[in-house]
């Protein structure tokens, strides 16, 4: 595996177009519109790739038979020499990826649903990414706004940019605030003026807008996070952008909210977590 120059990211466009799942967050990286970093077989003439962004999601892409690259992407997906203390989740394309990564880590391959003691170490951690398509008429018929005193929605500013906390925050995504005021889009509950709720532009290519939400711990189970979403799809609506969501199978809460949100499931992958 060979770092590539973020000047010959452009080496991969024409690849990148190739893949057919959510990859959003590997083009905001190619495209320079997010940090990360780009791994190859051959800088020159890259045929394999290892995309990641900076929040930890990643994409392994490209001709799955080079055996070089794949025995060194084992070394990294399994940390052996620990050159990081995160995991990285990843999703790999064309589908042939599933069967070599299986024979590939043989042994260290384990079901989410099986890793009941929580090892993080020397694993690869098997979970399940949804992609999502959003159906308009659907969505119109479920929307429900709430209207109530104590509740306000707000534009994302720079203070909210910085005040959101949380593990899915706008901070995480865009470079920086200035990016994220000039190039994206956010809208935030606010629950008797307290910062509660935010749903934003975690990427946005084209047409194309893909939202993420955080809600503040102290606020969840109260509905915020919907209302958010429908303040910002409402956007999305208002100025011809198709919204985006994908997520964890496990994640649940993700996973219903989106349904709610007149989004329908549209295809299953793989989506490892490597060990850490």
């Amino acid at each position: 595996m060979k770092r590539l120059d973020k000047d010959d990211y452009y080496k991969l466009a024409e690849q990148l177009k190739q893949v057919t799942i959510n990859h959003f967050f590997a083009r905001s990286v190619i495209e320079n519109k997010a940090s990360g970093a780009v791994f190859v077989d051959d800088t020159a003439n890259p045929k394999t790739f290892y995309i990641t962004h900076a929040y930890g999601m990643t994409l392994l892409a490209g001709n799955s038979d080079n055996e070089a690259f794949n025995q060194a992407f084992k070394k990294h997906a399994l940390n052996l020499e620990h050159t990081r203390n995160t995991f990285e989740w990843m999703q790999a394309f064309p589908e042939n990826w599933n069967a070599v990564l299986a024979n590939l880590f043989k042994d260290s391959l384990t079901l989410s649903a099986s890793n009941t003691t929580g090892k993080e170490t020397g694993i690869i951690e098997l979970n399940t990414r949804v992609n999502f398509t959003f159906d308009k008429a659907r969505y119109l018929a479920l929307r429900s706004p709430k209207n109530a005193p104590e509740i306000s929605m707000v534009r994302a500013d720079r203070q909210i940019f910085r005040d959101m906390k949380g593990s899915v925050i706008p901070a995480y995504f865009w470079k920086n605030e200035d990016d994220f005021l000039e190039q994206g889009v956010g809208f935030s509950l606010l629950y008797n003026g307290n910062l509660a709720s935010t749903a934003y532009s975690a990427f946005i290519h084209g047409n194309q807008l893909e939202i993420g939400i955080e809600t503040v711990e102290a606020y969840r189970g109260k509905g915020f996070a919907e209302q958010t979403c429908i303040a910002l799809i409402d956007y999305c609506l208002a100025n011809n952008y198709e919204p985006i969501w994908a997520c964890r199978l496990e994640n649940t809460g993700s996973y219903k909210l989106a349904q709610k949100l007149g989004f329908t499931p549209s295809k299953e992958i793989p989506y490892y977590r490597l060990s850490k």
